[in-house]
């Protein structure tokens, strides 16, 4: 099978998702504490569905995630997943995002498949924190 490739009992698979998304009004919210465990728990939601992390990056205002995905599941599921847990577990863990926002992350995100190189896409997520 080639390099990347997926299988399962009745499929081959190659999908790669790159997810944007930010806290409710753009809020300048992930300092370093908050961006360690949410890094940490996206981790763990990843592992936990049997997906890999190709690369994670955060910026004060928002969060890059670039996985392995299964066909099976749609990409809004894993975003829904994520987004949930992290939101819950943060506001539970830093008090003081509850007070600052309403709920953590907007209902917007982005998606798109790999369709450029996996490095190329890499590279994007980890020169964000050189802007």
């Amino acid at each position: 099978m080639p390099k990347g490739y997926s299988s399962s009992n009745t499929s081959v698979h190659f999908m790669n998702y790159h997810f944007v998304w930010c806290p409710k009004y753009r809020r300048k919210i992930i300092t370093p504490d908050i961006e360690l465990r949410l890094k940490e728990i996206i981790g763990d939601i990843v592992r936990e569905n049997n997906r890999e992390v190709i690369a994670l990056e955060t910026m004060p205002d928002h969060v890059h995630l670039f996985t392995k995905a299964d066909p099976t599941i749609a990409p809004n599921r894993v975003i829904a997943k994520i987004k949930g847990r992290t939101s819950r577990l943060l506001r539970l863990e830093f008090p003081e995002l509850k007070r600052k926002l309403p709920t953590l992350w907007t209902r917007s995100y982005f998606v798109s498949t790999r369709h450029v190189s996996l490095d190329t896409i890499k590279k994007y997520v980890e020169e964000q924190k050189g802007i």
